[in-house]
């Protein structure tokens, strides 16, 4: 189905046509350096503002009709026609306004590869405050948290989407560390021990830890402390330096131990 002024449904399409919004991003990626990957180019309300930054600019667009007049309509700009899930995201910078029905796939994908550096993205406003850890930390972002950076820059009415969606989008930077918190060898364990931390019982965090962890729980009472955690938070609560510094403390252990309970839809 195709509405007159945005994007089919069944590629879930919901086409920017905010100025305001339009520049929020344009400045963002004009902070950065390199070359430009946009994801969802659309009618190119992005990819030409982007193009003009003199900036080599591949944008992606998986409806050929859409992709063809792009091309015309940003010469300055490469246009590939295909799925935004199969394209490489190789380029310095990712920027795109994401559809959201594709948003957590496209998210994970780009949160496990290692070429890009930073990504300006459109999202919904939900999950622009769930990655930026407004209100509390999700599994996913605990996760990821010692190799990226991730910002919440404004919230975009739904007005100004064609088609109107349901929600209103948010603007989300995302910038990989230059130093991280935890060596890169160590993400998959770390993400276990994450991942048990979350999904583990127990009267408190301290019970929690240490059956995670599989040390004693006079050891997790102290690594909790040391870390500056409250008795009486919850794992959502903890901010990355204080992951970190759990991971530090018990790590050795977690590596033979750790059980991660299957994740919860929508963690």
């Amino acid at each position: 189905m195709r509405h007159p002024h945005g994007g089919r449904h069944e590629l879930g399409q919901n086409f920017l046509h905010h100025r305001p919004t339009v520049d929020a991003v344009v400045a963002l990626v004009g902070a950065t350096d390199g070359p430009v990957l946009e994801i969802g180019a659309g009618d190119g309300a992005l990819t030409r503002p982007l193009a003009a930054l003199g900036r080599d600019v591949l944008a992606v667009e998986v409806d050929p009709r859409r992709a063809d007049r792009l091309r015309a309509r940003a010469p300055g700009a490469t246009v590939l026609c295909a799925d935004a899930l199969r394209v490489p995201f190789d380029r310095p910078v990712v920027v795109g306004n994401i559809p959201f029905h594709l948003t957590t796939p496209l998210l994970r994908r780009l949160l496990h590869d290692g070429r890009w550096r930073h990504a300006v993205l459109l999202t919904q406003w939900e999950v622009a405050r769930k990655r930026a850890g407004v209100g509390g930390r999700t599994l996913l972002t605990a996760q990821t948290d010692p190799w990226f950076e991730v910002a919440l820059h404004g919230r975009v009415p739904a007005a100004a989407f064609r088609p109107r969606p349901s929600v209103d989008g948010g603007l989300l930077t995302v910038a990989r560390r230059e130093r991280p918190l935890v060596d890169p060898a160590e993400r998959a364990g770390y993400q276990r021990f994450v991942g048990a931390v979350f999904t583990g019982a127990g009267r408190g965090l301290d019970q929690v830890l240490a059956r995670a962890a599989g040390v004693p729980a006079r050891t997790a009472r102290r690594a909790l402390a040391d870390a500056g955690v409250p008795a009486r938070a919850l794992p959502r609560d903890l901010r990355p330096g204080q992951w970190t510094a759990l991971w530090r403390t018990v790590h050795p252990a977690t590596a033979r131990t750790v059980r991660p309970r299957p994740r919860r839809s929508g963690a």
